[in-house]
């Protein structure tokens, strides 16, 4: 028995040796023919011995192994639907082709807060941009985007914050971060971002503002920003600030000079001579953050500080930390050094908001219905036949109205089921509609409300609507002009029963304060300006 299997094992060897392509082509089968959950190639078939009887002579079953080879080979091949878990057998199993190909662009995990502390998880390439994340999260939520959407890092152990740019490496700014730091990013609105661009005369005042060669005539503030962007020429940015010094806890008001090639402070008074100008900062290896509770925790003179943090700094030691008397002077040494470092990158990120680096940006996510509210057009059905409302004024103008028709309606759908009470029922609706808008902040403080459109930029028109400390039974509209904030009471009125808001001691009366914020933002009234950007709290 034993001399008939390794004869039967040998002569199956002899007609593989035979017949190379058939072993192939039955090796190949066998693996096509493996389950999909199990990668390993399937192993051999036990081998049977072929022992003939004694009567049939052995060029019988010869014959009989020959036509069974030719069936063989006359079988069509059948595709394998796993090619990729198929190898030789004569190869390792761990073999690299049944590892998935690496991917230059490696994917990291980063989480973003909203100003609600809710936050949301985001799996991105190595080399996203802030720009491409903001895009990211207007596109998952159904944002609008107004390229006012910004990315904010935060460290909350210094108290410091600071805009990242929008062609900035986000992992790169992770990677600066300490293990043991609780540093967040942040997505919200920032106005302010650009307005430098659109209203240079706010960002620059004549006061600190000089040029190192002289100039023929005035110089406007829109010359001054080309002057930034421009590599030959710059100007020059001067004024006192408070320094903190080194190592210590006191604070040193010093004239500062700052140019193309750092900041500098002047050890004599106002003198601009070299021999008394001495080095303080530079801008290449070191970023510029806004101090948001300089008092509290470096024990500033005053609320509005700002930092230079180097990329690897070791820890607050390492800061340079300077303050300004006013939000202008801080807005304007702020402005100027993102200019300078920057340069014409800045420009470009304002002219093309949607030139990503990444596969995240919008040339390669079609985007929903967040490019723009100009993508809108207004439409007029009132007649036989439709119109393209084109006149800006006609359309806002018919806005309002529709949406005042619609409020009336829902009124009195609330308020008039035949019941006694319908004229209190649809007074309570007018006087509580506001709780759903963006723009209300219930039970808000004067300073969070302060914070709050700091924080979404000193632009004229950026405004909110809160409730009233001093009394229960009224409003305050807050809101931003000529980099100050100011705040204006809401103050019920009733006539016949009915009440009404007003602003200006009852001369323009509004039924709710949808109406009146609505009115303020196509008319100035009595307002320092219009009402464009109100400031809300998102959710992600």
């Amino acid at each position: 028995m034993t001399t008939s299997l390794q004869d039967g094992q040998s002569a199956v060897g002899r007609a593989a040796a035979r017949d190379p392509p058939l072993a192939a082509q039955v090796c190949g089968a066998a693996q096509g023919r493996g389950d999909a959950r199990d990668p390993a190639p399937a192993p051999w078939p036990p081998v049977r011995a072929f022992v003939p009887p004694a009567d049939a002579p052995r060029g019988a079953a010869a014959d009989r192994r020959k036509k069974k080879d030719l069936d063989v080979l006359e079988m069509p091949s059948i595709p394998n639907p796993f090619p990729e878990l198929c190898c030789s057998p004569f190869t390792s199993v761990l073999s690299a082709g049944l590892f998935p190909k690496t991917n230059s662009r490696k994917k990291q995990v980063i989480k973003v807060y909203s100003e609600d502390e809710t936050s949301r998880a985001l799996e991105v390439p190595s080399d996203i941009t802030a720009r491409d994340v903001c895009q990211l999260l207007i596109l998952k939520n159904h944002y609008i985007d107004d390229h006012s959407w910004t990315l904010f890092e935060h460290l909350p152990h210094i108290g410091l914050e600071r805009t990242i740019e929008d062609h900035e490496l986000v992992i790169e700014v992770l990677s600066n971060w300490g293990m043991e730091e609780e540093n967040k990013l942040y997505f919200r609105k920032n106005y302010a971002k650009y307005e430098f661009f659109k209203n240079p005369m706010y960002f620059f005042p004549e006061h600190m503002v000089s040029f190192a060669t002289e100039t023929n005539g005035e110089i406007s503030p829109t010359q001054i920003l080309q002057m930034f962007l421009s590599s030959s020429t710059y100007p020059e940015i001067h004024g006192f600030l408070h320094a903190k010094e080194q190592g210590k806890k006191s604070w040193k008001k010093i004239y500062f000079l700052l140019r193309r090639s750092g900041l500098y402070f002047s050890t004599k008074g106002t003198s601009k001579e070299p021999r008394h100008l001495q080095f303080f900062s530079e801008f290449g290896n070191s970023d510029i953050y806004m101090s948001l509770a300089g008092k509290k925790k470096h024990g500033a003179p005053t609320n509005y500080g700002f930092c230079f943090k180097p990329h690897k700094a070791g820890g607050p030691r390492d800061l340079k930390m300077l303050c300004a008397e006013e939000e202008q002077s801080r807005t304007c040494w702020v402005t100027a050094i993102r200019l300078l470092k920057y340069g014409m990158q800045l420009y470009q990120n304002y002219m093309h908001p949607y030139q990503g680096r990444s596969g995240c940006s919008s040339q390669s996510i079609s985007p929903m219905r967040s490019i723009s509210e100009n993508s809108l057009v207004a439409m007029d059905f009132s007649g036989q036949k439709s119109r393209v409302i084109e006149n800006p004024t006609e359309a806002l103008s018919v806005a309002v109205e529709e949406g005042l028709a619609w409020r009336k309606k829902g009124c009195l759908r609330l308020g008039t089921h035949g019941s006694p009470t319908a004229s209190s029922q649809s007074s309570t609706t007018n006087m509580a509609i506001h709780r759903s808008q963006p723009w209300f902040h219930h039970k808000i403080s004067r300073d969070e409300a302060q914070r709050l459109i700091i924080q979404q930029g000193l632009v004229d028109g950026v405004f909110l609507v809160r409730d009233s400390q001093s009394n229960p039974k009224t409003f305050v509209l807050s809101m931003s002009h000529g980099q100050k904030i100011k705040h204006f009471q809401i103050i019920p009125v009733e006539d016949e029963g009915e009440m009404f808001h007003t602003l200006d001691d009852g001369h323009t009366r509004f039924t709710d304060l949808i109406q009146l914020v609505e009115f303020y933002q196509l008319n100035k009234g009595v307002l320092p300006c219009k009402l464009k950007h109100y400031c809300a709290r998102i959710t992600l």
